[in-house]
């Protein structure tokens, strides 16, 4: 298939995906408020007005339109072309995406215990190991290179439920999970294209279309006009669970569907480290004070940036920047400089601890500050 027609492919998915979703967004904005499905305001969150909380709704299903377009493009204009073929692991992922889907509608709508929920994800997550698709070599890092499937499975499912939740709990405010989603989405897109593997570059140019558009409602929608939304546990956990199918598929070492790339697991890993690091920072913070795990609090990074002093949007974009400079970092001393991946990791934890450990500065002195001019 020659590249032209795939970039007709792409723009294709991505426009169809862009436009369903700006189409039936203001449609979806008038049954919540019609509804009262509204994300209401209390201690934990950073907003202080009611805002419809369906907007991920559409994440998944205008995907699904701006794929089924480009295919019909494809059958269409090149009968003699063979159609990208999914697999089982594919077939699989739309069954585990629909539990995903399902349950995040539920939890917007009706409130769920986090139990429940995690245990659905685990349900949805263990389609991955048992459809073929899992992590079966580390590459290096810690001197690991290909390890065995009774440690591949429970790891697989491990790293799959720490990016769903991740991208799911680091949706604090506005911008952050579809902004972080939408850069680890293109880099996907892109690796894929380069690999001439067109489904998989469908899938992430599609959703990246639909999350742009939802984008545009969530950071610049009017509250009082009623245009601004929330994507909700829906949205967040379908990009989630999208985002870990794409990097476990890219991560995966099985040069009988994509050849060989030794620096797989660097970059997958590297594409979703700051939500993830937050998570796993968050949890262990949790255990230490003897907190349940899934105890709701303020210590994520977003809350962290806001008890600062930074505003919403500074917020977004240190965190956002964040980000960009530990892609820079890694892929540039990996590609570059040839640093070992094990090395990588540990400056990105140094780096991220570092860049906490500021924030946390910042929030004792703004806090003696506040309370000196209380006492004068």
């Amino acid at each position: 298939m020659p590249s032209s027609f795939q970039l007709i492919l792409l723009l294709l998915a991505f426009t169809v995906s862009f436009l369903a979703t700006h189409f039936f967004m203001p449609r979806l904005l008038d049954l919540c408020r019609r509804r009262g499905l509204y994300d209401m305001p209390n201690e934990r969150k950073v907003h202080h007005n009611k805002i419809p909380r369906l907007g991920g709704l559409l994440f998944a299903p205008c995907m699904g339109l701006g794929m089924a377009a480009a295919y019909a493009l494809l059958a269409a204009y090149e009968p003699q072309e063979e159609l990208p073929v999914f697999r089982l692991s594919t077939m699989l992922l739309i069954v585990g995406l629909f539990m995903i889907y399902l349950v995040g509608i539920l939890d917007d709508i009706l409130g769920l215990k986090a139990s429940f929920k995690f245990t659905i994800q685990l349900a949805a997550t263990l389609f991955m190991p048992l459809c073929g698709l899992y992590i079966n070599n580390l590459y290096g890092f810690c001197g690991i290179y290909e390890i065995p499937l009774w440690m591949s499975y429970p790891l697989t499912v491990f790293i799959c439920l720490l990016i769903v939740n991740s991208v799911n709990l680091i949706d604090g405010i506005d911008g952050l999970s579809s902004g972080l989603s939408m850069i680890a989405l293109s880099a996907f897109a892109l690796l894929f294209w380069q690999l001439h593997v067109i489904a998989y570059t469908l899938l992430a140019v599609g959703l990246v279309g639909s999350v742009l558009s939802f984008f545009f409602f969530n950071m610049f929608g009017s509250e009082s006009k009623g245009t601004k939304t929330f994507m909700g546990d829906t949205g967040s956990l379908v990009l989630g669970y999208a985002l870990a199918y794409l990097s476990i598929k890219y991560a995966m070492h099985n040069p009988h569907v994509l050849p060989l790339r030794p620096h797989g697991f660097l970059v997958a890993y590297t594409l979703l480290i700051v939500p993830c690091f937050d998570l796993t920072r968050v949890a262990f913070g949790r255990l230490l004070r003897r907190e349940g795990i899934f105890h709701p609090d303020k210590s994520h990074l977003h809350h962290r940036c806001l008890a600062a002093g930074f505003s919403m949007h500074q917020s977004l974009a240190l965190i956002l920047l964040l980000q960009a400079v530990l892609n820079v970092l890694n892929l540039g001393g990996y590609f570059l400089l040839h640093i070992d991946t094990t090395v990588i990791v540990v400056v990105d934890i140094v780096v991220f601890t570092a860049f906490v450990a500021w924030l946390n500065a910042r929030s004792r002195k703004r806090l003696k500050t506040n309370i000196s001019s209380i006492g004068t």
